[in-house]
């Protein structure tokens, strides 16, 4: 088999990471060929606060997806989130020295550039810098400049930020496993990928991640993203919630939640109860459904609140602004019963339940397909794509260096102005870079 086209995401989770390996077929789709899981113990709301734990949940999850694909996997792109993640706006311009040359990725390079010498809080680094629209000469919405003609090129931005010591911790687990990074990326942008259709992002919609430890969101408007944010509330409070208010040991919460649970309190008769087994020969103790649903709406209502402030942070009220795809909900979290007449009642928008199997290959198994694991199939789809941007830069390279051969009469500085082109590489690359290079100082 091809090593080449074959990408692994990994998606260390608050309460599970999941390692999937995956290869693009003959129809463009994505063919999943293992999936391992285990476990997650060392991460809190996406944060890794034990080094040892987590490697060894990786290397659990990893050693599962081998043994399922019989395949070894060496380089992994990751998925960050957390609750240090946040993002800005920001808008920033060049004058350009000869507005009678087009403007060419030189240039939106060079602006790129301007906006991550930003001025960040102590400890944090920006991961993403997204342009959203270019304005030149005061000609506003284009969304493309390369080719135009300009003096004075200005962008808006929209720029994520997180913490260094996060970024490099996730390094350290992932070489410490015996992996190699292959790349980072933002996991509310992963799953974005997996779950959401290109007119969806067109039309205007918010994708809603709720996973164990944190609830990620991501709004999308004329195909450009808009605005991110990682809310730190997910599953696992809606657990500890029930093991407070029933008195009950963690994991019977957690079951309780996934068999009986509902986010729709007036679903349940006063009669329907269920029974849990006391705690070594003590009184079994009763509960009531609709005590148990009461406990959950409580909370699923504080987290779709937060997230609708975030959406409307972004403008979604204005004509202007609004998001006729509505809302997509994916994540373990999203798999609650009844969540989607809910967010629906709160929001006021049209809600689907977002499952990964828009690139997925027709024969996927149906575990794979499930909310649960869209994060790592959009790693995974992130994965193949930076491969082919490796390829295509191998093959542009060949062909500058075939070119020079040809013309070797050329003055020397045009070819030098020929090298910064073949390496352009995406923010989250350079990141990967800076990264590794931490790492590899740190040994």
């Amino acid at each position: 088999m091809d090593k080449q086209n074959i990408s692994v995401g990994l998606d260390i989770g608050t309460t599970k990471i999941v390692a999937m390996i995956g290869r693009k077929n003959e129809y463009d789709k994505v063919e999943i060929l293992g999936l391992g899981k285990a476990k997650s113990m060392g991460v809190h709301r996406g944060v890794v606060n034990n080094i040892t734990q987590t490697i060894q949940s990786i290397q659990q999850a990893v050693q599962e997806a081998e043994a399922a694909a019989s395949e070894k996997i060496n380089e992994v792109t990751v998925g960050i989130a957390g609750q240090h993640i946040r993002s800005l706006q920001h808008s920033d311009y060049i004058t350009r020295p000869n507005s009678d040359i087009v403007i060419d990725e030189d240039d939106i390079d060079r602006l790129i550039n301007q906006v991550h010498k930003l001025v960040m809080l102590p400890g944090e680094e920006i991961i993403h810098v997204l342009p959203q629209e270019f304005k030149i000469d005061g000609q506003a919405e284009i969304t493309e400049p390369i080719g135009m003609y300009g003096g004075r090129l200005e962008a808006n931005f929209h720029v994520v930020v997180g913490q260094v010591s996060s970024i490099r911790n996730i390094g350290r687990c992932i070489k410490s496993s015996g992996l190699e990074l292959e790349g980072i990326t933002l996991e509310p942008l992963a799953s974005a990928n997996a779950v959401l259709s290109r007119e969806e992002k067109e039309a205007g919609v918010a994708l809603i991640d709720i996973g164990g430890g944190t609830t990620d969101l991501a709004v999308f408007k004329d195909g450009i993203i808009r605005h991110t944010a990682v809310i730190p509330f997910g599953g696992n409070v809606i657990t500890e919630d029930i093991k407070e208010g029933c008195s009950i040991i963690e994991k019977q919460a957690e079951l309780l939640k996934v068999k009986f649970g509902s986010a729709w309190p007036g679903e349940n008769k006063d009669n329907e109860i269920v029974s849990i087994p006391g705690l070594r020969g003590r009184e079994p103790k009763e509960i009531t459904l609709k005590n148990l649903s009461k406990i959950i709406h409580a909370r699923v209502v504080e987290i779709v609140e937060q997230v609708f402030v975030e959406i409307k942070n972004y403008g979604h009220e204005e004509q202007k602004k609004k998001l006729i795809g509505g809302i997509v909900l994916t994540g373990g979290g999203s798999q609650l019963k009844h969540l989607k007449q809910l967010v629906e009642y709160i929001t006021g928008m049209d809600t689907r339940i977002g499952y990964p199997n828009e690139h997925l290959a027709g024969d996927s198994d149906e575990d794979i397909a499930s909310p649960l694991y869209a994060t790592a199939v959009g790693l995974v789809m992130d994965g193949l794509k930076r491969q082919e941007r490796k390829k295509a830069e191998h093959i542009e390279e060949d062909f500058v260096i075939e070119n020079e051969a040809e013309q070797i009469e050329e003055p020397e500085e045009e070819v030098k102005a020929e090298e910064p082109k073949k390496e352009r590489r995406s923010f989250l690359d350079k990141l990967t870079e800076r990264v590794k290079e931490f790492l590899d100082n740190a040994e």
